[in-house]
């Protein structure tokens, strides 16, 4: 599946930050109302660790939203690496558009640039190998394009983005239309052209999504001796994604069994956000 860029989601943008918006501001900003409403401002954005950054889009859609005479002066850019203390951006204009935008801009970066830093951090374990990373659909409601973007900027690569873009039959999809074979065969008459995978728990299971011609098969939990044999049975018939376990203990040696692709629910669902603070100055 093809990666997510910012070309793909500029709506998606204008809608995440509408939702933050509402939900923060609400019927208006009462503490913001302190400051008279002709002063002007400046502010600096820094982040107090080291981390990839992601989220400039939504930033620069926050301050636009709330009052197009801020003006967002960047400093670095989506997918560089920065240190602690490091200035991100400065801001000027009306000091109640700044204070009144500054949780739900930093919110939108420290998030996806949590992501990006994750992503990064796995993506330099594999370096070296030809396998791919991939995400998955565990992420926070509402903002799965935005951390899928957030998972490019730190070097790894997008899976499917929901149920409607690509089969992916697993165990229970298997036991309810009466066998691989059944499965994948329904699947290609119902969406012809769109990937077909399936999840498979041992070596005779892959036979057999083989044989029906599956796209990717899903490597559930195998052993790394099986993997191994998998990538010798498949001989390029289809992609291989191994799934399941899978740690930063052992990436790198499913990595060299010489796997397609491995997907990680924790490069999006188990992030930290990143540490980032707002100075402002009038």
């Amino acid at each position: 599946m093809p990666n997510l860029t910012l070309a793909d989601l500029s709506s998606e943008i204008e809608a995440n930050v509408r939702r933050a918006l509402a939900e923060d501001i609400g019927s208006g900003d009462i503490t913001a109302q302190l400051i008279p409403a002709e002063r002007l401002a400046s502010a600096r954005v820094i982040t107090r660790e080291e981390a990839v950054i992601c989220g400039t889009a939504w930033v620069d859609a926050v301050f636009r939203q709330l009052d197009p005479r801020v003006a967002v002066h960047w400093q670095v850019q989506d997918g560089d690496k920065v240190s602690a203390d490091q200035t991100l951006f400065r801001l000027e204009g009306p000091a109640r558009a700044l204070l009144s935008g500054e949780r739900s801009a930093l919110n939108f970066l420290q998030t996806l640039s949590a992501v990006a830093t994750r992503c990064r951090h796995y993506a330099d374990l594999v370096e070296g190998t030809q396998v791919k990373l991939l995400d998955t659909r565990k992420t926070l409601p509402g903002l799965r394009l935005a951390q899928k973007y957030a998972v490019t900027c730190g070097g790894c690569h997008n899976h499917r983005i929901g149920l409607y873009d690509a089969f992916l039959i697993k165990e229970n999809h298997i036991a309810a239309c009466g066998g691989i074979a059944q499965a994948i065969n329904t699947a290609h008459q119902i969406a012809p052209g769109k990937p077909v995978e399936v999840e498979v728990e041992s070596l005779e299971e892959l036979r057999e999504a083989l044989e029906a011609g599956a796209d990717i098969v899903m490597l559930d939990e195998l052993s790394l001796d099986d993997m191994r044999e998998a990538v010798r049975l498949t001989a390029g018939r289809a992609k291989l994604e191994a799934s399941g376990g899978i740690n930063d203990s052992t990436l790198r040696v499913i990595a060299e069994t010489g796997v397609d692709y491995i997907s990680l629910g924790t490069l999006t669902k188990d992030v930290k956000a990143v540490d980032l603070s707002m100075r402002l100055a009038l």
